[in-house]
């Protein structure tokens, strides 16, 4: 058992991949000498070389577009993105080549890429450093979509994705990289593409995932005051989503709210939203009720902390649920 940021343990998983397979590399900008805007991957290239540590310019069509080709020639890239906002340079790649490949060669050219996103707001930063593009990448039919919300779950899913011969989106939330966890680095991991409940209860089910999960726990904690036993599921996979805990959940608690960053039109908590009202509907007591951001762009970092689903929000959507 060792006690480990998030940042520390994703570094520790991809160390781990890397000694497991000479055939995974890590390339980005400021990846290797400078180990990352945010050191997660500070000590690999001192320790796996130039060769497989590879600091790239600034030209995420090209990251990913490399990492196609090195795919391809039997390699298992991991790209990190520095930012969420500077992935749209890539995206083409991503959508038109990375998620078509192994479907346009009818299954014969598998492409085992992992792209790493830090995502989603919290850390005051400039336009283009805070945001939540999940549901653009969750609607593209080829690639896997996941989302980490702690340590634990960092370390091993990072692994597994790079061990996943499907392409995947791998969102991290860089507000919760500082935060420690226990990471038990013998356990078995629960499977990647699965939502679990992290927390039981009987009232009403909370769903997020990634850095809104902390005030998901942080609201069952609150609402226990007023005597209500809030049920909590990470989703941790965007794309395939996994429900069927969710259903479980709801059809014993009756009411839902989902929680993300995101804005809310047309995106992950929308769908959510809708499969559970398809599934679930004789069994609720309530409409489904969503808590996330806003459907404008994200605002300038003095104005973040009202434009995040906070504490409030999320009790405040729990008392018009219980209230029905």
């Amino acid at each position: 058992m060792a006690v480990l940021t998030m940042a520390k343990a994703i570094n520790d998983g991809l160390r781990a991949a890397m000694e497991r397979d000479p055939k995974v590399l890590v390339m980005g900008e400021d990846v290797g000498k400078l180990g990352g805007v945010f050191r997660v991957t500070d000590g690999l290239q001192k320790d796996f070389g130039e060769q497989r540590v590879l600091d790239t310019p600034l030209a995420e069509s090209g990251i990913i577009g490399t990492a196609v080709g090195l795919a391809i020639r039997g390699f298992r890239p991991v790209c990190e993105i520095q930012f969420d906002g500077f992935v749209f340079p890539g995206y083409d790649q991503i959508v038109s080549q990375l998620a078509k490949l192994h479907f346009r060669s009818q299954g014969r050219v598998p492409v085992p890429v992992v792209v790493r996103i830090p995502f989603g707001g919290g850390i005051g930063a400039v336009e283009h450093h805070s945001e939540s593009p999940e549901a653009l990448f969750a609607h593209v039919a080829g690639l896997k979509v996941v989302a980490c919300s702690n340590a634990s779950d960092a370390y091993w899913m990072i692994q597994q994705a790079i061990e996943s011969d499907d392409p995947v989106i791998f969102f991290e939330p860089k507000r919760r990289y500082w935060e420690k966890a226990e990471v038990d680095l013998a356990a078995t991991p629960t499977p990647l593409h699965a939502s679990r409940v992290v927390r039981p209860g009987s009232s009403l089910t909370l769903a997020g995932y990634g850095p809104v999960l902390k005030t998901c726990l942080e609201a069952a904690s609150a609402a226990e005051a007023d005597g209500h036993d809030l049920e909590v599921i990470d989703l941790r996979t965007l794309s395939p989503l996994d429900l069927g805990p969710v259903f479980d959940s709801v059809r014993r608690t009756g009411r839902l709210v989902v929680v993300a960053e995101a804005p809310s039109e047309t995106s992950v908590a929308s769908e959510v939203c809708a499969r559970v009202q398809e599934e679930c509907f004789h069994s609720l007591e309530a409409p489904v009720l969503r808590v996330t951001g806003f459907d404008t762009p994200y605002p300038p970092s003095k104005c973040e902390e009202d434009y995040l689903p906070d504490l409030d929000r999320v009790l405040d959507a729990v008392d018009r649920s219980m209230g029905w």
